[in-house]
């Protein structure tokens, strides 16, 4: 079943489709063609916005588990050899502090239906039974709605669709490597340290921080300017809250 046929879905994307097309038109007088590209460039930026206290809470969640990590490391010791009894007292000293090992998540889960639905914006050539005219639109000569792993596969692809998804790719791939430099987790050496602070889990973590590249290969153009703009604004986002909710000391 195309969950995109589903009517309060579709409805939802008919909605969104106008909001983009009277943005694009109003924008068109000061970008010119690239105005759809600076609309779903608007709309990432709104929504990042709207998310900012989501993000104040992800940092204070943050804040509280490096706060509670030596508790949890005596836990571990305490009751490493029963899984169940250390799940029931892990669950117990967060809800002691009021809070929960998901806090925090908050950013993620809200903004995959938004990238959902930019993505549909430009996948499908009809939008609620008429035609989508986004499909159209292009940046720098390149369509919104094309992936670069699609268009080298038809053999489509230009210059400008190699240069384009290129700079695109290498903004993401940077600030995921500064993300990574600036927030990696802390590893706990010795046989008492918790799997989750294990170096394998560090690298791990490390190595899915590159995975929003990859994606953005197969993805429309319109999915991999948010996709981009979003990494960005989450590196600056979780720099200025690191500073105003600091870790404590390991």
């Amino acid at each position: 079943m195309d969950i995109y046929a589903f009517p309060p879905v579709a409805a939802i994307l008919d909605a969104a489709y106008a909001v983009l097309m009277q943005i694009t038109a109003l924008l068109e007088p000061l970008t010119g063609a690239a105005a759809a590209a600076a609309s779903v460039l608007l709309i990432t930026l709104l929504v990042r916005a709207a998310l900012v206290p989501a993000g104040v809470s992800q940092a204070k969640a943050e804040q509280t588990r490096s706060r509670l990590a030596p508790k949890l490391r005596d836990l571990q010791k305490r009751y490493g050899r029963d899984r169940e009894r250390l799940q029931r007292e892990t669950m117990r000293l967060y809800a002691d502090e009021g809070t929960s090992p998901f806090a925090g998540c908050l950013p993620l889960v809200a903004q995959a239906p938004v990238i959902g639905v930019v993505y549909a914006l430009f996948a499908f050539p009809a939008i609620a039974g008429h035609a989508n005219a986004l499909l159209s639109e292009t940046l720098l000569g390149v369509p919104l709605g094309a992936s670069l792993v699609g268009s080298i596969a038809a053999g489509t692809a230009t210059a400008p669709t190699f240069a384009v998804f290129g700079a695109l790719i290498v903004v993401i791939a940077v600030a995921a490597e500064l993300t990574r430099r600036a927030f990696r987790p802390p590893v706990t050496a010795g046989a008492d340290a918790s799997p989750l602070a294990s170096a394998g889990f560090a690298r791990a973590v490390g190595a899915l921080q590159f995975t929003t590249a990859v994606v953005a290969l197969f993805v429309p153009l319109a999915a991999a300017i948010y996709l981009a703009t979003t990494v960005v604004w989450t590196l600056v986002q979780r720099v200025i809250l690191r500073r105003r909710y600091p870790l404590a000391a390991p």
